[in-house]
């Protein structure tokens, strides 16, 4: 059985092992893989990994022998899941792996508005402290996180894990899903979505992206919101106008956003959320941690296990 990955690097840089999934079968693996590299590296393969690399309906077509599509991230729409579907082609993808990595992250963005630990740190650096008539300073307001209310748009797994640290802060939360509801925490106030619109310091999105969810912050959500609430996005990038959060940054609107996603990603130097006064961005690192991606890394290897043995598993399109 040939296994070929066709981007493993950011999956695994070096630090984890390729063993457990190499004793399935023949296994290459590439660092990247460009799209006129596809066919030529995976056409006798039976098995074909992604993360990012595009499997569409053309590319397929060049891939006879392929029998399964693993994916190394949660999301599935970098491939043609339906006509894979048509062609009887399981797609498999790695369901809540980076639940505590990605609500890791929100906790830092809300840390760093409340105190500024990265402002404060590069003033020191820049000699502000050492020149000080006092004893001590600050760049912005400092304030608690307890008894501020966090709003968040989507109940699923990641969002309770937002919820429950958000909690143990001392904050007030609210949410909204159009889902079930089970998820949520004990202490989670579950509302309309305008109440969360309206009433949240900060707003935390954990949606999925549909035709519902694009765009759904935009200018008129914006105006609904608190001014100077700031807007955490960790979910997809396209959840957001990205013009339009840029615009409110530099209107005072919103007071800050923490967002590790991007409609385009890397994206273009004139990106208008990264070039916004009082954002902060990450590089799509919420998944990163050395433990976050080992565990993708053991369900990776069990999908296609699991599909070895006749019973795929974490089967999206069939």
């Amino acid at each position: 059985m040939k296994i070929v990955v066709l981007d493993g690097y950011t999956t695994n840089p070096g630090d984890l092992s390729w063993d457990a999934l190499a004793s399935l079968g023949e296994l290459t693996v590439y660092d990247r893989t460009e799209d006129d590299e596809i066919v030529a590296r995976a056409g006798d393969a039976e098995i074909v990994i992604s993360n990012k690399t595009p499997i569409t309906r053309e590319t397929a077509l060049q891939l006879p022998k392929m029998r399964l599509c693993a994916l190394m991230s949660t999301g599935y729409n970098v491939v043609d899941y339906v006509f894979l579907a048509e062609k009887g082609i399981p797609v498999c993808n790695i369901p809540a792996y980076s639940t505590d990595g990605v609500a890791q992250l929100v906790l830092a963005f809300l840390l760093e508005f409340a105190v500024g630990v990265g402002e404060h740190t590069r003033s020191v650096k820049d000699g502000e402290w050492a020149s000080c008539a006092d004893f001590c300073y600050w760049k912005k307001p400092i304030f608690e996180l307890t008894g501020k209310t966090l709003g968040i748009i989507g109940m699923g797994k990641i969002g309770a894990a937002v919820a429950k640290r958000a909690l143990a802060f001392g904050m007030r939360v609210i949410a909204y899903t159009p889902r079930d509801h089970g998820n949520a925490p004990d202490g989670v106030t579950m509302t309309t979505l305008e109440t969360v619109q309206t009433q949240s310091d900060f707003l935390s999105l954990h949606c999925p992206l549909t035709p519902e969810t694009k765009e759904l912050v935009n200018s008129a959500f914006i105006a609904g919101m608190k001014d100077g609430a700031y807007l955490i996005n960790t979910a997809r990038g396209p959840v957001v106008n990205a013009q339009d959060v840029a615009d409110a940054l530099r209107s005072g609107k919103l007071a800050g956003a923490g967002f590790d996603v991007l409609e385009n990603e890397p994206p273009a130097a004139d990106d208008p959320i990264v070039a916004s006064p009082g954002s902060f961005i990450t590089p799509h690192i919420a998944w990163a941690a050395f433990e976050t991606r080992a565990r993708l890394m053991d369900i990776l290897t069990e999908n296609v296990r699991a599909f070895l043995a006749g019973a795929p598993k974490n089967v999206v399109n069939l």
